[in-house]
């Protein structure tokens, strides 16, 4: 018996240690196929990491509490100078590994210079890119892992976004040598994991992307273009709602995931269409817990009016079809509930699709919470005057936050969203992320009043080129997604180009645990008739 005991204990041990240092390593490689597992998202990272940002933000911002906090001046703003061979290179991002870079956003006017990529502590850098351009790396990518921004211009103004990982298992390090003498603003936002002391990871290098070859033409393809069917149990339904009526659909009894819902509304005058999107509430129930509640225009990323998107998560159809490919798991029970508030009928044609899913400890629910606030003050930004960080959400317990939807209505004709995004996680006194501008977040610069499609970041409404009447940004996150274990708070500054107002209609999308909540589905709001 005791020998017994020994043994035992012995593969407990020897377990334990399989877990914390024999796992698979974190590569290029593991990570371009876990851009493409839409299942990835719903379980809390393995191995555990920490979603960080090096950005070019307004270095006067400090405290919450102290002057400067909403300050603008957030271009060519470093860590440090270094001189290296008798040249001047600026750190844009200094950190310690095991790590990977999953994000690179940057723009500027020209471009004139050099960006270096140092991993490991090497004094020679992996990558090399004669520009302040990512275009210009040199990169076998295509336009889902490495896209102009809307505003791009082949010689002058305009940004790019990297999407490809580099993983790295000591450090990594970015500079820019500028080479433009009239001292052009550099903006630049960079993303990554920090991963605990012991994760294995293999640092990323030119001649291992050149064998994935193969696999980043393939994440580009599915990233372009995302399966609109899936296979699995399909319930279908299509009834009239009357006002303040609903129908109901209950999932199939069992540990499952929903993983495709298909949602299709009509109206009996045009006129009346665009309200009903507004008007017309998703509401899901996972395991006897309301977990969605959100216009069905706002949680396609489509904002007001039912325009096309097509992004990896989320499809609108130019027939007005609302895709989601959101996987949705669930341990025993789920119902999906179309509530019709608004004072005209509908016809709602709904299909939904699951499949069997084992659940686990590491398993999270889906939620999709929706915010709206009309006649929201905007400060001009040049002017000293107090602004506010407007809260898309916060939420207390445990989760991964996975994106946004942000429908405007600008009551001015100047433009609304000079203001950072900031991401705090857990309580901390500095948010983990501190952005450079509202379009800068959504993966554009210039304050662009276009439309534009990619995988992660879409503008698929823009009424005005001087942003007045409705705007809708959205992003969505996968390597990028931030996980909390104790609190979460997205918040966005009141900044314009001029006082005024504007309505702000916010969709968050985010997993957590059982448990976990959030201040706006605790405080939920209704629709408002449309402008």
């Amino acid at each position: 018996m005791i020998a017994k005991c020994k043994i035992y204990i012995l593969f407990l041990l020897f377990s334990s240690e399989l877990v914390c240092y024999g796992q698979v390593a974190v590569t290029t490689s593991s990570l371009l196929k876990e851009i493409v597992d839409y299942s990835s998202v719903v379980r809390w990272p393995q191995p555990f990491y920490n979603e960080e940002q090096a950005s070019s933000y307004d270095r006067k911002s400090v405290s919450p509490n102290q002057p400067g906090w909403f300050a603008n001046a957030d271009a060519s703003q470093y860590i440090r100078t270094e001189t290296v061979e008798g040249h001047q290179e600026h750190v844009m991002m200094d950190a310690d590994g095991p790590g990977a870079v999953v994000r690179f956003w940057l723009t500027t006017f020209k471009r004139a210079g050099k960006i270096r990529i140092y991993f490991d502590n090497n004094t020679l850098p992996e990558i090399t890119i004669p520009a302040y351009d990512l275009l210009q790396s040199g990169l076998p990518l295509g336009k889902a892992l490495l896209s102009p921004h809307s505003s791009y211009e082949a010689k002058q103004k305009g940004g790019s976004t990297l999407y490809l990982p580099m993983p790295y298992a000591k450090h990594c390090k970015i500079t820019f040598e500028d080479n433009d003498p009239d001292n052009q603003p550099r903006y630049y936002q960079v993303n990554y994991r920090t991963y605990p002391a012991g994760t294995r990871v293999e640092t990323f290098t030119l001649k291992n992307l050149q064998t994935l070859s193969a696999l980043t033409a393939d994440v580009d393809n599915k990233l372009l273009r995302p399966d609109n069917i899936a296979a699995g149990h399909a319930l279908k339904t299509s009834q009239l709602i009357q006002p303040k009526k609903q129908i109901t659909v209950q999932l199939p009894r069992a540990s499952s995931a929903i993983k495709f819902i298909s949602i299709k509304i009509k109206t009996d005058d045009r006129q009346d269409y665009e309200q009903a999107l507004r008007s017309t509430v998703l509401k899901i129930d996972f395991d006897g817990e309301q977990t969605v509640w959100c216009p069905i225009s706002d949680f396609s990323g489509s904002g007001v009016g039912g325009n096309p998107i097509q992004s990896w998560y989320r499809t609108v159809n130019a027939d007005g079809e609302i895709i989601s490919r959101w996987v949705m798991p669930y341990k025993k029970t789920a119902k999906i509930t179309l509530l019709n508030l608004g004072d005209k009928s509908i016809t709602a044609s709904l299909k939904v699709v699951s499949d069997k899913r084992k659940w686990d400890i590491n398993t999270m629910y889906f939620h999709a919470d929706w915010k709206n606030q009309v006649n929201v003050p905007i400060t001009q930004c040049d002017k000293d005057l107090p602004a506010t960080d407007w809260d898309f959400n916060t939420i207390t317990g445990k989760g991964i936050f996975l994106g946004d939807t942000f429908a405007v209505y600008n009551h001015m004709h100047k433009w609304y969203g000079e203001g950072d995004q900031k991401i705090w996680i857990d309580g901390q006194s500095f948010p983990a992320e501190y952005g450079t501008g509202t379009e800068d977040y959504y993966n554009t610069s210039w304050a662009p009043v276009v439309l534009y499609q990619t995988p992660f970041a879409n503008a698929p409404r823009a009424d005005n080129g001087d942003s007045f009447g409705n705007n809708t940004f959205t992003r969505t996150r996968n390597l990028d997604k931030v996980p909390f274990t104790k609190s979460f708070r997205f918040s966005l500054e009141t900044l314009g180009w001029e006082n005024g107002t504007a309505d702000f209609a916010a969709t968050t999308y985010w997993y957590g645990f059982k448990g976990a909540k959030s201040s706006v589905a605790s405080n939920q709001t209704q629709p408002e008739k449309l402008n």
